[in-house]
């Protein structure tokens, strides 16, 4: 059985998280956070939720609840999916996806997803980034991965 996590612990590790830059000194250039470790272009769209497996209730949330309506390409065949599904389909499977594809018929915009659970602790997270720079899914899910990892997950 998972330890009970402290929802607000959390949000405040993952918040002080994304004010630091790559090498943890603090930024006051509000584009470079933690979580992106560089500016990655001026129209860059990235959302973030942790949910518990279990109850499916969001226990962290990076970007307005708003912003996860936008549809995207699945990057998993021919369709769309919007942030919100995604993060209904991970509590549901707890499935790891890493995907990516372009987002405009020029190549000139990407969209990135990375969902999956974080191991023993009763979590699943989902996220997205879309615009003219933005990570892949597979760049995402590593850099996620060791974002969990110094906050405890």
């Amino acid at each position: 059985m998972p330890r009970q996590l402290n929802a607000r612990l959390l949000h405040h590790k993952m918040e002080k998280l994304r004010e630091k830059g790559k090498d943890g000194e603090y930024v006051s250039d509000g584009t470079v956070r933690g979580l992106k470790y560089e500016k990655q272009g001026d129209g860059i769209y990235a959302r973030l939720r942790v949910m518990n497996k279990a109850t499916g209730k969001l226990v962290y949330r990076y970007n307005s609840h708003s912003a996860c309506a936008r549809s995207l390409p699945s990057c998993e065949g021919p369709g769309a999916r919007t942030m919100e599904e995604l993060v209904k389909l991970t509590v549901s499977d707890g499935q790891t996806r890493t995907l990516s594809c372009y987002t405009q018929a020029d190549a000139s915009r990407g969209v990135g997803w990375a969902a999956g659970p974080l191991p023993g602790k009763g979590l699943v997270y989902a996220a997205m980034m879309e615009g003219d720079r933005a990570f892949p899914g597979r760049m995402m899910a590593d850099r996620l991965a060791r974002a969990f990892r110094s906050v405890g997950l």
